[in-house]
């Protein structure tokens, strides 16, 4: 079958890209907005790209069109779709009907750390020896790519609450029918769908409404809003973490390894742990449990989070040029931005951070969360924020940093000043849902070339 997808460079339909590919479909597939990690997996694995959402398209006649979450009536091809009554699913639909059904599903929902999580959860099955399926937000560093199809009845999915399509306005994970669920946290998100919290806990509660009885919620104790989701009906055992009388973590070391323990008794130690931040302790130890529900003991799964190398585009080093230090992260929630700078300042102690903020999500575009951003962002140094095309005032929004922070309407302006402040042994921690113009690269060329400056205008002796 020959599948053409509709926005394609999402990290969830370049997922559905390449396990459709696996399949044995032929796959090609469109959007207009392409930048890595994606559009370099997807030219990797021969998936050929049309640039835009050109009517003409159609003349590729593919037996079926895919249609992504980010395409709205409107769009050209997707208008001609409908005009000629062609066939089309969405994404979520397509999975469920041709991947997930009769595998054991474990998917991961919340609205922080499902990337991480999930990407922890599916090295933990792959270090038992089980060589899980999984679709992942993201491009883990130890697998590589964001999706993989095998033979094995487990598929490990990052299970997001945003809307299916716009023809589905329900969830994406109600479609995935998972037996092992973990629930990380849930707080307001989203707001170009969702009008409040308690909203997104309707959602939670259909995916809650979809668990079998003899499958396992793994939920985060620290959230009232799951407990309220949870009392709404649940036909699912429980497994808590962060509460004393479930799954706990302790106290890490020097070397970022941390214990763990269920109902007060320690089963075991993580002795090496790459991922700074208190959070990243908690998803793991929501993997092990839900790890443990598919049959993996604990001390293989504690094992297996040592070689956890993460994912990119979290807390990923980019480069250092002149002593400085450039990071990525995908961090574009004022919960999660505060999260990273924490991790990022436990990993580097004293050492100036210097935040670049480009608040680009539809929820940070709102402005809807303007009032948390300044306390999320105490950790850092300085703050740089890049408001081009913002509808709201972010000097504004930022005053309370004072001098600390500082706000630019021009990219190149920016980075210009980025450079200028940074100096040997900082650590600039870039923070974006997209591309973010290709910062990281422009950044640290500029820090070469002023070095080199230097060092051209140094006499020879």
């Amino acid at each position: 079958m020959h599948i053409h997808i509709l926005g394609i460079c999402g990290t969830f339909m370049g997922g559905i890209a390449l396990l459709a590919r696996s399949a044995g479909h032929r796959v090609t597939g469109c959007d207009a907005d392409v930048y890595p990690p994606m559009s370099t997996q997807l030219g990797e694995q021969g998936i050929d790209l049309v640039a835009g959402y050109g009517a003409e398209q159609l003349a590729l006649n593919p037996d079926l069109f895919v249609v992504g979450n980010a395409i709205s009536r409107g769009n050209p091809l997707l208008e001609a779709i409908l005009d000629r009554n062609l066939p089309y699913v969405s994404g979520p639909q397509w999975l469920a009907e041709n991947i997930l059904r009769g595998r054991w599903v474990l998917g991961v929902a919340g609205t922080h750390g499902k990337t991480t999580t999930t990407s922890m959860l599916a090295w933990i099955l792959e270090e038992a020896g089980l060589n899980p399926s999984f679709l992942v937000g993201g491009v883990p560093q130890g697998f590589g790519v964001s999706a993989r199809l095998t033979d094995s009845p487990f598929f490990v999915i990052e299970a997001d609450e945003y809307d299916t399509a716009f023809c589905d306005k329900r969830s994406k994970f109600v479609h995935y029918q998972p037996r092992t669920t973990i629930l990380n946290n849930l707080e307001f998100d989203h707001a170009d769908i969702f009008v409040d919290l308690a909203s997104i806990e309707t959602q939670f509660h259909h995916l809650v409404r979809t668990l079998p009885g003899n499958g396992l919620i793994v939920s985060n104790a620290v959230e009232a809003s799951l407990e309220r989701v949870l009392a709404k009906g649940c036909w699912t055992p429980v497994e808590w973490f962060n509460r004393s009388e479930g799954w706990q973590v302790g106290a890490p070391d020097e070397a970022g390894g941390f214990s763990v323990s269920l109902a007060g008794k320690v089963l075991g130690r993580v002795r090496r742990f790459d991922l700074a931040g208190d959070h990243n302790r908690a998803n793991a130890v929501a993997a092990l449990a839900a790890a443990r529900h598919a049959g993996v003991p604990v001390a293989v799964g504690l094992k297996a989070l040592e070689g956890f190398a993460g994912i990119r585009r979290r807390l990923e080093v980019r480069g250092v040029e002149r002593g400085v230090t450039v990071i990525d992260d995908f961090a574009h929630h004022p919960t999660a931005i505060r999260a990273t700078l924490a991790g990022l300042r436990q990993k580097v102690g004293p050492a100036r951070i210097l935040a670049v903020l480009e608040p680009r999500s539809n929820t940070m575009k709102l402005g809807t969360m303007n009032e948390q951003l300044p306390g999320s962002l105490a950790d850092a140094d300085l703050v740089f924020c890049y408001a081009n095309k913002l509808g709201w005032n972010a000097t504004q929004a930022l005053a309370p940093l004072g001098l600390r922070s500082r706000v630019f309407d021009e990219l190149d302006v920016l980075i210009a000043a980025v450079a200028a402040d940074a100096h040997a042994g900082d650590q600039v921690l870039i923070m974006s849902n997209g591309s973010f113009g290709g910062i990281h690269e422009r950044l640290l060329a500029l820090l070469a070339a002023e070095h080199q400056g230097v060092v051209d205008a140094v006499p020879s002796r």
